[in-house]
């Protein structure tokens, strides 16, 4: 669709006629970005690399293109006048179609408390100091990558304090599977969500989350998946056919790892008559692992119970932390209601039952890519200095009705106090290295970060 390509209509309604409401003699506008604090304690930043190649960068302004936005917006609108063509007209006259704005930012894949600072913008021409705002809509747009990162990384800390109580830390990376494609809003979440999930894990089911680890962070491979069954391929066999559905299974995938739902209609006696019976030499002869997969019932009891059945009839032993593990052909992965509560549930059931976390891996959809928003880690842009007339002067809000909501004011940096980040104004950050980077000026990429640079950052702490 043309319009969703063109940088003069990706912003709200009400960013057109802002342009007018600046004092007059305004010069420039410098706005932050932050997490004021939700759920979270801390953000992991990421996502804005791809907000800049894919919106930003080069020549986004045409004659073409403000023509076709004066057109909607004076329907839009109702006035003709309330769109600044002029201003429009001098980034295309003056700067070839390229932005004049001035992007910093925190390296991406850092982990930031939350109420600090991860982003300012400002306008570098004074002609263009509404600009600036106009690009918030764009620029916020980070929130859901950013927010998926940091809940996908709490749910990494989840998994990584069970297994270090009760297994093997180093198995963490292939834990959390991303199984959210299906759950999301759009093509473009999928990718920005997935490559987000990516940044703290290996394992994927979402195709488009490596065309953007790939192409906007340089890493050829960022995830990697297995062949797996799916009810149409199991129940097309009918339910007497149920065995020989799942032997076809382990013949048609002789080697590897391979997973197989198991409750098309009865998980505990697929397990203890079909995994555990019929087909039991054969899962144990295997070169590989057969992965078990529950997708129905009380997560937490259902996966305790499916590793009973499967320990008795497979075989179990245990580990030097005292938890027992299934034998190495045989694993489970529940995914059906997986987010981070039910995540804890399920280990804390098996930890009570005395199952090492090794045992199971998790599928995470709607609960890893859909189910949050913007105020999951309060994300929010605001104006903290502006120039008018020659004088810099500081910006805020301070609302009497929420004080959680007042803004910060002056120009930001980000420095680092011992082992903590935190904002302090420019003018006072004298002797402290800013955190934040310029990545971005007058329409090109100054600064980018490689998908194994921001899993290092993310990775650190946990």
């Amino acid at each position: 669709m043309r319009g969703l390509d063109d940088l003069l209509l990706l912003a709200d309604s009400y960013k057109v006629s802002h342009w007018l409401q600046y004092p007059p003699g305004t010069e420039r506008v410098y706005s932050y970005f932050e997490s004021r604090g939700g759920e979270y304690s801390e953000t992991v930043f990421f996502g804005l690399q791809y907000v800049l190649r894919e919106r930003l960068t080069g020549a986004v302004v045409t004659r073409d293109r403000i023509d076709e936005a004066e057109r909607l917006l004076a329907a839009h609108l109702g006035d003709a006048r309330i769109f600044n063509r002029g201003g429009w007209q001098h980034i295309l006259d003056r700067h070839g179609g390229r932005l004049p704005v001035s992007i910093r930012a925190v390296p991406e894949g850092t982990v930031v408390p939350s109420s600090n600072v991860l982003m300012t913008v400002e306008n570098t021409d004074p002609s263009c100091f509404w600009l600036t705002s106009y690009l918030e809509t764009l620029l916020v747009q980070t929130w859901y990558p950013a927010t998926v990162a940091t809940q996908s990384r709490e749910m990494k800390r989840i998994l990584l304090r069970y297994l270090e109580d009760t297994g093997d830390p180093s198995l963490v990376a292939f834990k959390l599977h991303d199984f959210g494609f299906r759950g999301v809003s759009s093509v473009e979440s999928a990718a920005l969500g997935g490559a987000a999930h990516l940044v703290n894990f290996a394992g994927t089911d979402t195709l488009p989350a490596l065309a953007v680890a790939r192409e906007i962070y340089g890493e050829e491979m960022a995830g990697f998946s297995i062949p797996a069954a799916e009810h149409s391929t199991m129940t097309a066999w009918g339910r007497e056919g149920e065995a020989a559905a799942m032997r076809n299974v382990l013949h048609r995938f002789p080697t590897g790892t391979v997973a197989c739902v198991s409750d098309s209609y009865d998980v505990f006696r697929a397990c203890a008559e079909v995994w555990g019976g019929e087909l039991r030499g054969e899962v144990l002869a295997r070169d590989g692992t057969l992965v078990v997969r529950p997708d129905s019932g009380d997560p937490p009891s259902v996966v305790v119970r499916v590793l009973e059945t499967l320990g008795e009839r497979l075989g179990a032993q245990r580990n030097d932390k005292g938890y027992r593990v299934l034998d190495p052909h045989v694993r489970v992965i529940q995914g059906d209601g997986v987010d981070r509560e039910s995540l804890h549930a399920v280990l804390e059931a098996m930890k009570r039952a005395g199952w090492s976390a090794d045992n199971v891996a998790f599928g995470c959809g709607g609960g890893l890519l859909q189910r949050l928003h913007r105020d999951t880690c309060g994300f929010a842009f605001k104006c903290s200095s502006i120039v008018v007339d020659g004088i810099e002067r500081d910006v805020w809000k301070d609302p009497a009705t929420d004080p959680g909501k007042r803004s910060k004011a002056g120009r930001l940096a980000l420095v680092r106090r011992g082992e903590t980040l935190v904002t302090v104004r420019a003018d006072a950050a004298a002797g402290s290295a800013d955190e934040l980077v310029e990545v971005f000026r007058d329409g090109e990429i100054r600064r980018t970060w490689t998908f194994a640079e921001v899993r290092e950052r993310a990775a650190q702490g946990l």
